[in-house]
């Protein structure tokens, strides 16, 4: 199944701690070899506390054997382990965010899992990364391409792309 996941970080070394996130995903249960990752972008926080840092966003997306609800369970741990506290208020600045987006053509709605995302399609910090590695997907819910969603998206909030490759130099 190809699943989508968000990237985001506005504390600390950001590229760095997508980078520790996105090998920390790689190392799950079920996530396959391949990793596709999208540029990075710095993006004006949205929605947070007076006076926060810009983000540092992306998304990567890899094949996953294993259930959505075992996905999501593994992603919050991870969050954990890399220095998130369990308990946090939401839009606040964080060293790691990590968001399920899609989960093949999954759809759900319930108190711990929501696919797809439902706010993904209105956040072009979520829908130019995407754009970089799957501009021709229509996600469930929706009628119009990720290159379709963006391109309707108004150009409020900097959305600035950053690093092609990611990987550690």
């Amino acid at each position: 199944m190809k699943v989508g996941v968000a990237l985001g970080s506005n504390l600390g070394d950001r590229l760095q701690n997508l980078r520790v996130a996105r090998q920390a995903i790689a190392r799950l249960k079920g996530v396959g070899s391949r990793i596709l990752s999208s540029s990075v972008y710095e993006t004006e926080p949205i929605e947070c506390e007076p006076g926060a840092a810009p983000f540092f966003n992306a998304v990567i997306e890899f094949d996953y054997n294993g259930e959505p609800a075992d996905l999501l369970r593994d992603l919050k741990q991870t969050e954990v382990e890399l220095g998130r506290p369990r308990r946090h208020e939401r839009n606040v600045s964080r060293n790691i965010d990590i968001d399920l987006l899609y989960f093949g053509e999954t759809k759900a709605d319930d108190e711990e899992l929501q696919l797809p995302h439902p706010r993904m399609h209105l956040r072009r910090f979520v829908l130019q990364p995407l754009a970089d590695i799957r501009p021709g997907l229509v996600l469930p819910n929706q009628t119009k391409t990720v290159r379709e969603l963006l391109a309707s998206r108004e150009q409020s909030g900097k959305v600035v792309r950053l690093v092609n490759e990611w990987e550690p130099q």
